[in-house]
């Protein structure tokens, strides 16, 4: 016998390509959940917060207007690209999470 053979019925094409058709719909499915699920991430203890969808769409800046009277262009542009990476991060942790149970497994 071939190593790794259990023996018994091997799928038939048929019912691999069903089950590869429902996974894709799943995947659509959860892609289609992620766009409405967001996270938000914030920087210069809580003067900049930042919103993404799970599908990495920037969904909205909030700058706390204290903020504007005091800092400095840099500085403020330093703490939204802070927050934007890290609610980004999120986003893309939030969507393997979601993927990870159709995806384990294969190869890519």
């Amino acid at each position: 016998m071939a190593k790794g053979f259990k023996g018994g019925k091997q799928p038939s094409p048929a019912n691999m390509m069903g089950q590869l058709q429902k996974l894709q719909e799943q995947m659509q499915e959860i892609q289609a959940q992620l766009t409405e699920e967001t996270v938000s991430a914030t920087a210069g203890g809580g003067a900049v917060t930042v919103t993404v969808t799970g599908d990495q769409r920037c969904q909205a800046i909030h700058i706390d207007p204290e903020v504007l009277q005091d800092v400095d262009t840099e500085m403020l542009q330093d703490m939204i690209l802070t927050a934007l990476n890290s609610a980004l991060d999120q986003s893309r942790e939030l969507a393997a999470e979601r993927m990870g149970p159709l995806t384990g497994g294969l190869p890519f």
